[in-house]
């Protein structure tokens, strides 16, 4: 089975932690299908010259990820003035990739589903190649809000062959906006067990040269308003002066990378922002906490929160997205309402009170790995291509075998259902 993944939310060499389940999840998955990435970067005239977009001409055309072969087409974008067009234009700036030559993909899936779920469905109407699309948060969240893109989104989900949601509450919206039950699929993101095991505590401080005794906080995520970082920082400085042992860790980057920096002065190191880490220094830091915390407004399936609980640590976290399937027992952390900075606060200080099991905190949260659902993915888009052309006219069947690894028989999803690795 040959699988085209279009999405512009995925890493590339200028934005590494751009994304990373959608890279992991692919790469798990072309173990068994032949993968082929077309990795989009918006683009718009003069974009170069607003600070705020990430700059298009820094990124390779074309690099591999993983061992995935990925091109980073750029796709004209109009901001703010015409939104419904950029689905179309999306469509249209793909297009010629699909024109370079080689076979046809069996199944093409956008993940996220407007503009790229939307231009996948186009594409594949205009090649007769089933399409599907991968929802992840904020596509079903929020952009229904906007009338001028509820019409064009409900037409891509009702118009994909399948539509793949990673939360139950993201699967409701899907069905709230006229996509029937039995096309909706439940799968839900996984983790990298070997990284993210419960670690010695300790141990894992002295690495860090952070002290034993403290109270180890963690963030991990994009520093923006979305994820609720600046709520968690004011929160944080609230309660610092009541508890002197309390400390503050915030891993990653964005737009408000510098407001937390100034944060992090004020309160002379109780507060850390280390900026971007690769994966196996994130483990680390969830080793060395004593619970994450993730404040976001919104969310689809959070995959820090998974690795969380798979590290044994606690977790709190908004009330929002897919976290409340995740946090389904009152053992593995304490759900918060987004945005109410007065509820945070007091939950963190809980937080940093609490002692725990962290083997049964693993052990509770029932772990997946990204082969799981990889594997529930692979079903998804087989059962999809089995609609497709040529397995409509009695041709050649299509492989479950792709140059990555083993066959993958099996019948799918049934119903909706979540997969067993769901």
């Amino acid at each position: 089975m040959r699988v085209l993944l279009i999405t512009k939310i995925f890493p590339n060499a200028v934005h590494p932690d751009e994304a990373p389940y959608n890279r992991r999840q692919f790469a798990a998955l072309s173990r068994y299908c032949d993968v082929r990435v077309l990795a989009t970067i918006p683009w718009f005239p003069g974009m170069e010259r607003l600070s705020k977009w990430p700059v298009a001409g820094g990124a390779p055309r074309e690099e591999v990820i993983d061992g995935l072969q990925v091109r980073h087409p750029r796709t004209l974008y109009v901001p703010r003035v015409a939104p419904a067009l950029n689905g179309p234009l999306y469509a249209a700036s793909v297009l010629p990739e699909l024109a370079r030559g080689g076979p046809l993909p069996d199944v093409i899936i956008g993940a996220f589903a407007y503009p790229d779920g939307f231009a996948a469905v186009c594409l594949g109407r205009l090649l007769g190649v089933p399409a599907v699309i991968k929802c992840h948060g904020s596509d079903i969240d929020v952009i229904p809000r906007d009338p001028r893109l509820r019409g064009p989104l409900s037409w891509g989900l009702s118009s994909a062959t399948r539509v793949v949601a990673v939360s139950r509450k993201l699967a409701d919206g899907v069905a709230a906006l006229g996509v029937p039950r039995d096309r909706i699929d439940l799968i839900m993101n996984g983790v990298d067990a070997k990284l993210f095991k419960p670690r010695d505590r300790g141990a894992s401080r002295a690495a860090l040269g952070r002290s034993a005794d403290a109270r180890l906080l963690l963030f991990v995520g994009h520093l923006n308003r979305d994820k609720g970082v600046l709520d968690l920082v004011e929160a944080f400085e609230r309660i610092a002066p009541q508890h002197p042992g309390l400390e503050l860790v915030l891993v990653g980057s964005g737009a408000e990378e510098q407001a937390c920096k100034a944060a992090a002065a004020r309160l002379h190191g109780r507060l850390t922002v280390t900026g971007y880490l690769p994966h196996d220094q994130v483990s680390l830091w969830l080793g060395a906490c004593d619970a994450l915390v993730l404040p976001s407004l919104h969310e689809g399936t959070p995959n820090v929160v998974l690795e969380a609980l798979a590290s044994g640590r606690r977790v709190v976290a908004s009330s929002v997205g897919g976290i409340p399937d995740i946090l389904h027992d009152a053992e593995l952390g304490e759900l918060i309402p987004p945005g109410n900075k007065d509820a945070l606060a007091d939950a963190l200080v809980r937080a940093a009170g609490h002692t725990y099991d962290p083997a049964r905190i693993a052990e509770l949260a029932g772990g997946r790995d990204w082969n799981d659902s990889a594997r529930a993915l692979h079903d998804t888009l087989l059962r999809a291509a089995r609609t497709g052309r040529r397995w409509r006219a009695g041709g050649e069947e299509i492989g479950d075998v792709g140059p990555g690894g083993p066959a993958a028989k099996g019948g799918g999803l049934e119903n909706g259902a979540a997969h067993p690795g769901a």
